[in-house]
């Protein structure tokens, strides 16, 4: 499926980075469907710093599965799984990963197999789902499940009579069988069965013989067949994230806020996304307040500046960033313009890259310049002002608000079902540019014009917009030249409130009700 932050094994490679500078202790996990080629692309997985690689079966699905992915995506997870193995023995790479595999493995012949063709984890859902009382109806989608498994529905979910024992006893069943099968070929734990697949032989059968099984078995004489043998760099030990954390945290508890100044490069990414991981787990829910540690950059971010960042962090940005800036932002504010030594025309300067504000779901983001495609696509909280982007801006976005001071690429707004856009229209053009399937082009109204004003100001005052500037300047004319992109059934839902309001009634939808 589209994520839109992914489109090569250069944007998994930085998701990953990503994930780790957001979770330095999390395990990371990269799931691929068992298919010819698989094994290339778990190579890619395994230099790009992940953790886990997952082979998933063609044969998998519990019913919450797509009905087309069951029946038409993927092929036998054994295929998979030794085309993986092999490719990563064969470039050296087998230790640097775990490999997993699932697709309706059921029983200890599948573990034993699995285990046998190089996987060190087995991954159960049907079958223990089975245990418990599913019957498989497929409608886990529809919170009409019989056997209250799926289902928050207090009726259904009094039909559930399943146990944990139930489970329990299943793999200890599994186990057992897998004790068998060891004792059979004389292995005394499981960690001596995996990459064994010496001890596989095809069936001998004419049809066996056909399809050239004995190629599943293959193994290079003295490969190493365990997770890390080898020992794997840091890649997070050296960052400018580390630095930050170092100097952070000690000053964290005291009431002074804090004030840094660093320089920035292209090779320094997700930079804000660790000291993120620090403060959210210090403290919760209770966040920071505004500006209680702000840092300053001077020069060229890399990938993913101000990635995750929550409330209490403000990141001050010198220069330019690349792609991703604030990715999954969630309460930071993040300040992006040029060095005013430079004299760039902010208009027509790109200071930021593609895909910014991807998933983000609170805080801002103020640009002095123009941003490339696909800005705050799936953004569902955070407010942005920016003075022009590329193609695709605002798609599938949920909530938030974003000021466009400048012009604006084809397909603008394209599956956008929440929050508000405002764009500087002074031609009346800008609806040629927008995808006008689920929003409206409205004027602005006196609600509008009073949040749209405070964004202005505040972009003045973060990034010394000359544009901004010029156009608050206009007085009552300014208000004019903006166009409000409003998706219909926002619209639809705000007309409804204000008129039970009008009648009197004592509850309404909020602002943020309202996705902006």
């Amino acid at each position: 499926p589209p994520h839109h932050d992914i489109y090569s094994i250069e944007d998994l490679a930085q998701l990953i980075y990503d994930l780790k500078s957001a979770n330095p202790r999390a395990r990371i996990h990269v799931k691929l469907v068992s298919e010819v080629g698989v094994g290339t692309v778990a190579a890619g997985v395994v230099k790009a710093h992940a953790d886990v690689v997952l082979i998933s079966g063609g044969d998998g699905g519990t019913g919450a599965a797509p009905l087309n992915s069951l029946k038409h995506a993927g092929g036998p997870w054994e295929l998979g799984l030794a085309e993986t193995v092999q490719t990563l023995v064969l470039n050296g790479l087998r230790d640097r990963v775990v490999v997993q595999v699932d697709g309706q493995l059921k029983t200890g012949r599948d573990v034993m197999v699995a285990a046998l063709l190089g996987a060190e984890e087995y991954g159960f859902a049907t079958a223990p789902l089975v245990v418990s009382g599913c019957i498989m109806m497929r409608v886990c989608h529809l919170d009409t499940c019989p056997v209250g498994i799926a289902t928050q529905n207090p009726e259904l979910r009094s039909k559930f009579t399943g146990k944990p024992e139930f489970v329990e006893t299943f793999f200890e069943y599994i186990a057992q069988e897998v004790r068998e099968y060891l004792a059979k070929l004389g292995l005394r734990s499981l960690d001596e069965a995996i990459g064994r697949a010496d001890l596989l032989e095809p069936l001998d059968l004419p049809a066996a013989q056909l399809l050239g099984l004995d190629r599943l078995t293959y193994a290079k004489e003295g490969a190493p067949r365990r997770y890390r043998v080898g020992s794997r760099q840091d890649i997070l030990a050296t960052s400018l994230n580390s630095q930050i954390v170092e100097a952070v945290e000690p000053r964290l508890d005291k009431p002074a806020p804090i004030r840094l100044v660093y320089k920035i490069s292209n090779t320094d990414r997700a930079v804000g996304a660790t000291l993120g991981d620090l403060i959210t787990r210090r403290y919760g829910s209770d966040f920071l307040p505004p500006d209680a540690v702000s840092l300053t950059f001077d020069g060229s971010a890399g990938q993913s500046f101000g990635a995750f960042v929550p409330p209490g962090i403000t990141m001050q940005l010198r220069g330019d960033a690349n792609d991703y800036v604030g990715k999954g932002l969630s309460g930071g504010r993040l300040i992006v313009a040029p060095p005013m030594t430079v004299g760039v025309n902010a208009e027509k300067a790109v200071v930021i890259g593609n895909v910014a504000l991807y998933g983000a779901t609170k805080g801002e983001l103020f640009v002095h310049g123009r941003a490339g495609e696909r800005f705050a696509v799936r953004n569902s909280g955070a407010t942005a002002v920016v003075e022009g982007v590329g193609d695709h801006g605002c798609e599938y976005m949920t909530g938030g608000v974003v000021v466009i001071l400048g012009s604006i690429g084809r397909n603008f707004a394209a599956g956008m079902s929440g929050g508000l856009a405002f764009i500087w229209d002074p031609t009346g053009r800008t609806g040629d540019r927008v995808n006008q399937e689920m929003v409206d082009l409205d004027p602005i109204d006196e609600e509008q014009q009073s949040l749209l004003k405070e964004l202005l100001e505040r972009h003045v005052n973060y990034t010394g917009s000359a544009k901004a500037a010029s156009v608050l300047a206009a007085e009552s004319r300014w208000i004019r030249n903006f166009v409000c992109i409003y998706p219909k059934d926002l619209k639809r839902v705000v007309l409804q409130d204000r008129a039970h309001r009008r009648q009197g009634a004592r509850y309404s939808i909020t602002t943020s009700d309202r996705g902006y």
